[in-house]
């Protein structure tokens, strides 16, 4: 099967690689397909197992640090779809959901959630480019200030 996009070298032109994928911390799976879409449970912005950041965005967390928090959460639900049938197999990415734990008055949640946004253009291209919904939290798990999940249509 021939993969639809270079997601491989453009994961290495970025610098990155897949990471393992982030074992779920309730009853739940990382990524589930049904016909031709995969859907990604909410992904938490791990580094090596640690939280690459904690607390509010507009308080203890900067737009800027969640913005690339945002980005390891869309590189750990890529890592999620991988696990389950392969890059090679996504058409496109149709949709990405992100939540922001906002301190109050935080309205900057589109910004935040370009960094998952920007980062699956870059690693897919066009096919990269999604339906979007970016939404204000008062808390997330494990005080975290991102969590991301994707839609994917896969051959």
């Amino acid at each position: 099967m021939t993969a639809v996009t270079n997601w491989e070298s453009n994961l290495t032109r970025l610098g990155l690689t897949l990471p393992p994928v982030a074992a779920p911390v309730a009853a739940y799976i990382p990524a589930i397909r049904t016909g031709s879409l995969v859907y990604t449970s909410g992904q938490l912005p791990f580094v090596n197992g640690e939280l690459s950041a904690v607390g509010k965005v507009g308080a203890e967390v900067s737009t800027e640090d969640a913005k690339e928090a945002a980005r390891l959460c869309a590189l750990n639900a890529l890592a999620a779809v991988h696990a389950l049938v392969g890059l090679d197999a996504v058409v496109r990415i149709v949709k990405v959901v992100g939540f922001v734990a906002s301190a109050p008055g935080y309205n900057d949640q589109p910004i935040v959630i370009n960094g998952a946004s920007e980062f699956l253009a870059e690693v897919f291209g066009d096919a990269g480019v999604h339906a979007r919904s970016a939404v204000g939290v008062s808390e997330l798990p494990k005080n975290t200030p991102v969590e991301v999940e994707i839609i994917a249509e896969v051959k």
